[in-house]
């Protein structure tokens, strides 16, 4: 469990698909499985937002945060996060507000700037722009959640209401300046670029502005995490979703993350195991001793108020051992400095 000394941990989760599996079952999965994160004292659990990727479930994230606020009580739950050029900041207004209605102080709106696919299917979901007016389309939604008349002259009913936390997602300097500029909580993607961790932080700690809704800075860092019992069982836990980036960079089709069987019979080149070895010494993958040293040094080099777990592992029984694990390592790690007081957004 986390306790009030520990570094804050949370759950961000793909709803990944297994080629023994459906999307079907791994979203009913991820439903089953936030009550028991919950009881486990974690802070959040966001879904992330993907279209036409067979391989990962998770094309409608405001559906799935109200089934996921529904079956939890206390646990935060939101998106990591809404890709704001794929959608009107009108109708994310309306969902989000809707769910702030019906959950009041335990929704947030993650938002980031990416496709969250490929062109084609991009244009099917009537994406336009390609994120040069991200600020104007955060300060549109933003307008939405204010409360008295609309300058606009809409309203998006019931948003006026209640607001839910608003984060901005990234995975570079640049997109820290922007969340600190607009004076928004940040949450960096380690598990995308884990060299930039660090400076994007420090960037956005010199840069941010007080906002009405936050009055200093606030952030998260989001990394690949897998523990189990002993160093090598965390990376054969992992060997499902470590045979799935290679797949991804060598097939021209990816439908869905191999098996542990198929992992464990993989032969590996030695360029293959190069590739894992470079993709997986940043993040956080191995024992509760390796994970909770791996852990404190994360939190250390960049002073994130709190770390999240992405956790793409076959079997519900191995994924929940691994977030029991990862609570019980981060109860041991001290925040780098005095946690920022939860500001209402």
């Amino acid at each position: 469990m986390t306790t009030a000394t520990g570094i804050p941990v949370s759950v961000l989760d793909v709803v990944p698909v297994f080629e023994d599996g459906s999307a079907t079952t791994a979203l009913r999965d991820t439903v089953a499985l936030a009550p028991r994160v919950e009881a486990l004292g974690y802070r959040r659990y966001w879904v992330a937002e993907h279209h036409s990727t067979p391989s990962l479930a998770t094309s409608a994230p405001g559906i799935l945060v109200g089934q996921l606020a529904a079956v939890t009580s206390t646990l935060r739950v939101g998106s990591g996060g809404v890709l704001l050029p794929n959608h009107a900041p009108l109708v994310v207004a309306e969902q989000f507000g809707t769910l702030e209605a019906l959950h009041p102080g335990r929704i947030d709106l993650g938002l980031g700037r990416a496709p969250g696919t490929d062109p084609l299917t991009a244009r099917a979901l009537r994406r336009t722009s390609q994120g040069e007016d991200f600020p104007l389309q955060i300060e549109e939604l933003s307008g939405y959640f204010a409360p008295g008349d609309p300058a606009s002259g809409i309203v998006a009913v019931p948003a006026a209401d209640g607001r839910p936390e608003m984060w901005m997602l990234g995975s570079s300097p640049s997109s820290a300046e922007a969340a600190a500029v607009l004076g928004l909580p940040y949450a960096f993607a380690h598990q995308i670029n884990p060299h930039a961790s660090a400076l994007a932080l420090a960037r956005y700690r010199e840069a941010f502005r007080p906002s009405p809704f936050l009055d200093r800075p606030r952030t998260l860092v989001a990394a690949l995490v897998t523990v189990a019992d002993s160093d090598e069982e965390a990376r054969s836990v992992a060997g499902p979703y470590l045979l799935g980036k290679i797949q991804m960079r060598t097939r021209p089709r990816f439908d869905a993350f191999p098996g542990p069987r198929t992992a464990a019979d993989h032969p590996y080149s030695a360029a293959e195991l190069r590739f894992l070895d470079e993709l997986t010494e940043p993040q956080l993958i191995g024992s509760p001793g390796t994970v909770r040293t791996k852990l404190a040094a994360l939190v250390e080099r960049t002073g994130a108020d709190e770390v999240m777990a992405l956790t793409v592992v076959h079997g519900q029984r191995e994924r929940l051992r691994s977030f029991e694990l990862l609570a019980e390592a981060a109860a041991e790690v001290a925040p780098r400095r005095a946690e920022s007081a939860p500001a209402r957004l």
